[in-house]
C-alpha cells in the first residue's frame, strides 16, 4: 500500500494479466470471426491490424496513463483534469453499469449448459419426443436440435418483445451464482483480483489451444481455414469494412468504460504502463485471430458434415427412386447422378434437397448465435462430445468473468475513492446486489429481446462519445505538452512523434468519422427492429421494437451521454456561486443589501 492510503497490484504482472482478463473477452471468440466471415476472410485483417496501430494502441496507452499518473478512478481522474470533465468519467460508469446488467446473464447462459453437459448424451444432441411418443417435438423438428435447446429449453423464449411471463428459475439460479462469483472475485478489491487472473488470463488459452490441435483434425476443417485466409481484396474498397474494424478494435480493447484507468490507478507510479498498452494491445488481437482460426476450423467441419448429410439424403432418394442396389450410388458420385436424372426427369427437380457448401460456410454467425449454437452443433458431431462441451463452456465462462472483473470494477473504484460507504466489501456487495436484483429481468420469456436492446444500444454509440471528449480533453484541454511531461514523470522519457500524432490528429479524426457514421446510420435506419423467436416457423423473423421499446432506446442513449453536459454545467453553476458568495463578503455594500434582504 503506497503513502496515500491506496492498496496496489502485488506486482506488475497482477496488473498485465488484470487487463489481458478484462480486454480478452467473449467479443473475440464471437464477434470477431464473424466480421472475418462478412469481410473477406484474410483481407479483413489489413484494415484490423491498420486500425489497431492508429486507433487502438494510442487510445489504450491514454488510458492507462490517466489512471496511474491521478491515481483515482474514472469520475476523480477526469474531475482532477478539469471540473467541467467530471461527466466524463460518470458516463464510464453509467455505461459499465448497463454492461454490467446484461453481461452477466451471459455467463449464466454458460452455467446452464456446463450443467448439462454432464451427461452420456448432450441434451441438444436431439429433439425430443413430443407428449404423445409419436415424433419430435413440432418446434424442434421445423428448427434444429440445438436452436429448440437454446431458445426453448434455456430461455423460453416469448413470441416478442410484448409478451412476458415469470422468471425461468433455472436462470434466474445461474444468475445468482454467476454474481456470488463475480462478488468473491471483485470482494478484497485488487487483493483478491489480483489472484484470480493468474487463472482467468490464462486458462481460455490453454482450452483454445487444445479446440485448436481438435479443430484442425475434425473432417473438412481443412476447408473452413482455407476459407478464412483467403483473402477478398475487393473487400478493401467497402468502407464498411474498415468502419468495423475500426468499431472492433475500439469495443475489444474495452475502451471507455474507466476500467483501464481504474485498473491502472492501482499501479505503482513508475510502472512502464507504455510496453505494457502495446504488448497487451498485440495479445488481445492476437487472440482474436487465433480463436477466428479455431471458429473457421468448426465452420469447415460443420458445413462439411451438413454437406455430406444432404449427399446422404440424396444417395437414398436416388436409391429409393431408380429401385438400385446399396453399392451403385455413393458419396463420390451422388452429383453425377443427380445431374444425369435432372436431365431425363426435369420435372421432379424439386424433390432433391437444396445443397451448397460454400452458402453454408459463407452463413455469417454471431453472438449468442455463435457460442451456443454454431458451437453447441459442432460439439454435439465430435467424439466424446460432453468432454468437449464442458472444456467449452469453462472457457466461456472464464473469458465472461474475467471482463466482469473490469466492469465492476470500473463502477466500484470511483464509490470507494469517494468513500459514499465506508466498507468497501459492503460497497461491492450493494453494487453486485442491485446488478443482480435488475439482471432477474433478462431471466423472463422476453428477457433476451431486453438482453439485444441492452447490446445495441447501451454501450456503442455513448462509448464512441466518452472516448472522443477523452483524446480531445488530453490533447487540447489538459494539453498535450503537461500530458508528454506528466508521462516523463512515470516513465523517465517523453511519448515518441508517433504516439504524439496520434493523439492530436488521427485518432480524434478517426473517432468523429465512427462517430458521424453511428448517428447517419441510425437516423437512415429507420424503426430499431430485432430478431423474435417464431416457434411455429421454427426460426427468427424481423419485428419493429414498440412504442416503449423504443422510447427505452432513446433513454438509453442520452442516459450515459448527457453526464457529460450536465454536469460541466453543474460544475459551472457551482463556480459561478461560490464566486459570487466570494465577491459578496469581499464587498461591504453587497453584505449590507443581502442582510436586508
Amino acid at each position: 500500500m503506497e503513502k496515500d492510503g491506496r492498496p496496489n497490484w502485488d506486482n506488475p504482472m497482477q496488473f498485465f494479466l488484470a487487463c489481458v482478463s478484462y480486454a480478452v473477452g467473449l467479443g473475440n471468440v464471437w464477434r470477431f470471426p464473424y466480421l472475418c466471415q462478412m469481410h473477406g476472410g484474410g483481407g479483413f485483417l489489413i484494415p484490423y491490424l491498420i486500425m489497431l496501430f492508429l486507433e487502438g494502441v494510442p487510445l489504450f496507452y491514454l488510458e492507462l496513463a490517466i489512471g496511474q499518473k491521478m491515481r483515482l478512478g474514472s469520475i476523480g481522474a477526469w474531475t482532477a483534469i478539469s471540473p467541467y470533465l467530471g461527466g466524463v468519467g460518470l458516463a464510464s460508469v453509467v455505461t459499465s453499469l448497463y454492461l454490467c446488467l446484461y453481461y452477466n446473464i451471459i455467463n449464466a447462459w454458460s452455467f446452464w449448459y456446463l450443467f448439462h453437459s454432464f451427461q452420456a448424451v448432450l441434451p441438444w444432441a436431439e429433439c425430443p419426443i413430443n407428449s404423445n411418443r409419436t415424433g419430435p417435438i413440432e418446434e424442434c423438428e421445423k428448427a434444429t436440435s440445438t436452436q429448440y435447446f437454446f431458445y426453448r429449453e434455456t430461455l423460453d423464449i416469448s413470441s416478442s418483445i410484448e409478451v412476458n411471463g415469470g422468471i425461468h428459475t433455472g436462470q434466474a439460479l445461474c444468475l445468482v451464482l454467476a454474481w456470488l462469483i463475480t462478488y468473491l472475485f471483485i470482494v478484497q478489491g485488487v487483493k483478491s483480483t489480483g489472484k484470480v487472473v493468474y487463472f482467468t488470463a490464462t486458462f481460455p488459452y490453454v482450452v483454445l489451444f487444445i479446440y485448436l490441435i481438435r479443430g484442425i483434425t475434425l473432417h473438412g476443417a481443412v476447408n473452413g481455414v482455407k476459407y478464412m485466409f483467403t483473402p477478398k481484396m475487393e473487400q478493401l474498397a467497402n468502407p464498411t469494412t474498415w468502419i468495423n474494424a475500426a468499431t472492433q478494435i475500439f469495443f475489444s480493447l474495452g475502451l471507455g468504460f474507466g476500467s483501464l484507468i481504474a485498473f491502472s490507478s492501482y499501479n505503482q507510479y513508475n510502472n512502464n504502463f507504455e510496453r505494457q498498452a502495446i504488448i497487451i494491445s498485440l495479445i488481445n488481437s492476437g487472440t482474436s485471430i487465433f480463436a477466428s482460426i479455431v471458429t473457421f476450423s468448426i465452420y469447415g467441419f460443420k458445413a462439411t458434415v451438413n454437406y455430406e448429410n444432404c449427399l446422404e439424403k440424396i444417395r437414398i432418394l436416388l436409391l429409393n427412386t431408380f429401385n438400385l442396389a446399396e453399392d451403385t450410388i455413393t458419396l463420390d458420385n451422388v452429383y453425377e447422378w443427380v445431374l444425369n436424372n435432372l436431365i431425363l426427369h426435369n420435372g421432379s427437380k424439386s424433390h432433391f434437397p437444396v445443397m451448397n457448401f460454400v452458402s453454408d460456410l459463407f452463413q455469417a454467425v454471431e453472438g449468442t448465435g455463435l457460442a451456443f449454437i454454431v458451437y453447441s452443433e459442432a460439439i454435439k458431431n465430435m467424439p466424446l462430445s460432453p468432454a468437449w462441451s464442458v472444456l467449452y463452456f469453462i472457457m466461456l465462462l472464464l473469458l465472461g468473468m474475467g471482463s466482469m472483473l473490469g466492469n465492476v470494477t470500473a463502477i466500484i473504484t470511483p464509490l470507494r475513492d469517494f468513500k459514499i460507504i465506508s466498507f468497501s466489501v459492503l460497497t461491492a456487495g450493494l453494487v453486485c446486489l442491485f446488478c443482480l436484483l435488475l439482471g432477474l429481468g433478462f431471466t423472463t420469456p422476453s428477457g433476451n429481446y431486453w438482453f439485444t436492446m441492452f447490446n445495441d444500444y447501451g454501450a456503442t454509440f455513448s462509448l464512441l462519445f466518452i472516448v472522443l471528449i477523452e483524446v480531445i480533453a488530453v490533447s487540447y484541454i489538459y494539453g498535450i505538452k503537461r500530458f508528454e511531461k506528466d508521462i516523463q514523470d512515470m516513465l523517465g522519457w517523453r511519448p515518441n512523434l508517433y504516439w504524439r500524432i496520434m493523439w492530436l490528429v488521427i485518432s480524434p479524426l478517426l473517432l468523429i468519422a465512427l462517430f458521424i457514421f453511428y448517428i447517419i446510420k441510425y437516423i437512415q435506419g429507420g424503426t430499431p427492429t430485432y430478431q423474435a423467436w417464431n416457434k411455429e416457423l421454427g426460426k427468427s423473423e424481423v419485428l419493429d421494437y414498440p412504442v416503449f421499446g423504443q422510447v427505452f432506446i432513446g433513454l438509453l442513449l442520452v442516459s450515459s451521454i448527457s453526464c457529460v453536459p450536465l454536469t460541466a454545467l453543474y460544475a459551472f453553476c457551482k463556480k459561478r456561486k461560490h464566486g459570487n458568495h466570494h465577491n459578496a463578503a469581499a464587498d461591504p455594500k453587497i453584505n449590507i443589501t443581502h442582510s436586508n434582504l
